[in-house]
């Protein structure tokens, strides 16, 4: 059994064949799924990358492991103690090569409109060649001459494209949320139990959300400092309790019947984490408390070590890559490539609940063949694609040039590290102030586009 699989696998690598698992039990997994699975892989890889190449020790690490280090640094023209090799502008060089991979198959994959032809080929197979290709990329951008002047305006090219990509993130988690609120209310229709999952999901959200906001209120504001965080703790929380009040208002309920409380405690729980983390991500101050300077708003607990600050470090880098993942991959297909229409009154007949609603819709029947001894592969896409395989692909570029933003904490790179990616600057704070606004302005939007078009959201 073990042979035929790894023939099947190595098909998968060099050839056009779809890849999946060797194991018997694994589900079976469609053409188009696998596919956007194997290029999230390559994302999430250097993404990993990335972040260790801004982690102090590395230096020191590779110096004390490398026999000769320093003079395969001079060798390779790599500075002192290979110092391009990390910090920010390692990232930036990596983030390059992976753009450039992911762009080139954006403009190679233009007007595919089915699986069978060649250029559909190379996106769906090949997997081992394409790994080849990103690490020449990869590796080719440190070997990019002019360094500084490279430096300097791919910084400014990252931060438009991060700035378009956290758009996008940001209207797929309003539409996320609409699809969940849809799919469960599905349900209820012939299982009431729908109805509770309904109910309680939508209390934990609220009380994630309230609790976050009693607890900022408390440790996150000073009565002789920190006004902004005050004001805008006060903002949010009336803006979030606004829009929920909104969408179960009878004349919004007129229109989308099927809108409810889950949809904006989705919205409010994420609203929440971002004044969270802008207020992380804001310069401490400091008073005078009993003649002794004091740093207020922070973080309040202290364990005599850095462990509170990377516990907080590690859960803002989870919830990251997260939703630049699930933006990447469900961004691109047909039941989203219309924002404001999904949200019609006339929603699929076959739309069925499911606790992993998000995971694909096997609403529709396809042929599926024997991938060998492993894993069956269903191929969906015979007569046409399940998804715009370049408008993936330009996603994926956007979403490399946030991660290079993000990572490198935007602007402020100078001396950052991955431990810092949600201490203090200006300009992040700004950053994720203005994308709750933002995120509260595009759920509104799916609620009032209905009163104000509505003969183009008629069913």
């Amino acid at each position: 059994m073990c042979t035929p699989c790894c023939v099947s696998q190595l098909a998968c690598c060099c050839g056009s064949a779809a890849c999946s698992c060797c194991c018997n039990c694994c589900p079976k997994i469609k053409q188009s799924t696998g596919t956007r699975i194997m290029y999230a892989v390559y994302f999430l890889l250097v993404t990993f990358i990335c972040g260790v190449m801004m982690y102090p020790t590395v230096e020191e690490e590779m110096r004390k492991n490398i026999p000769f280090f320093s003079e395969l640094c001079v060798k390779m023209k790599a500075g002192e103690n290979c110092s391009t090799l990390v910090g920010f502008s390692a990232v930036y060089k990596m983030c390059f090569g992976m753009a450039c991979f992911f762009l080139f198959f954006c403009i190679l994959t233009f007007g595919v409109r089915s699986s069978t032809g060649w250029r559909a080929t190379i996106h769906n197979g090949f997997w081992l060649l394409k790994f080849a290709l990103l690490v020449g990329c990869c590796t080719g951008a440190f070997f990019l001459p002019d360094e500084d002047n490279f430096l300097t305006v791919w910084r400014y090219i990252g931060a438009g494209g991060g700035f378009i990509f956290l758009f996008i993130q940001l209207m797929m988690l309003v539409k996320f949320a609409h699809r969940w609120n849809t799919n469960w209310s599905s349900g209820v229709e012939y299982n009431r139990l729908w109805y509770a999952a309904l109910a309680l999901v939508t209390l934990v959200l609220f009380t994630i959300a309230v609790g976050a906001m009693v607890f900022m209120g408390i440790y996150y504001t000073h009565p002789e400092a920190c006004i902004y965080n005050k004001v805008f703790l006060g903002i949010n929380g009336s803006l979030c309790l606004f829009v929920s009040l909104l969408a179960i208002s009878p004349f919004i309920q007129k229109l989308q019947p099927k809108s409810g409380l889950l949809q904006p405690g989705v919205i409010s729980v994420y609203v929440m984490y971002l004044t969270f983390s802008a207020f992380s991500s804001k310069p401490k101050e400091v008073v005078q408390v009993d003649g002794m300077n004091t740093t207020v708003c922070v973080f309040p607990f202290k364990t005599g070590s850095e462990s509170d600050k990377q516990i907080v470090t590690v859960v803002g880098a989870i919830f990251l890559l997260g939703c630049i993942t699930y933006s990447c991959l469900n961004s691109t297909t047909r039941r989203s490539s219309a924002f404001l229409q999904v949200y019609r009154n006339c929603e699929p007949e076959a739309e069925r609940a499911r606790c992993f609603f998000c995971c694909g819709d096997d609403t529709e029947d396809y042929d599926e063949e024997k991938s060998g001894p492993g894993q069956d592969v269903i191929y969906d896409e015979r007569e046409k694609t399940i998804y715009n395989y370049s408008y993936f692909h330009f996603v994926f570029f956007l979403g490399s040039l946030y991660v290079m933003m993000a990572v490198t904490n935007w602007f402020h790179y100078d001396g950052h590290r991955i431990e810092k990616l949600l201490d203090g600057s200006w300009s992040v704070f700004w950053l994720k102030m203005v994308s709750c606004w933002v995120c509260l302005f595009l759920y509104l939007m799916t609620l009032i586009a209905p009163l104000m078009c509505p003969k183009h959201f008629e069913a």
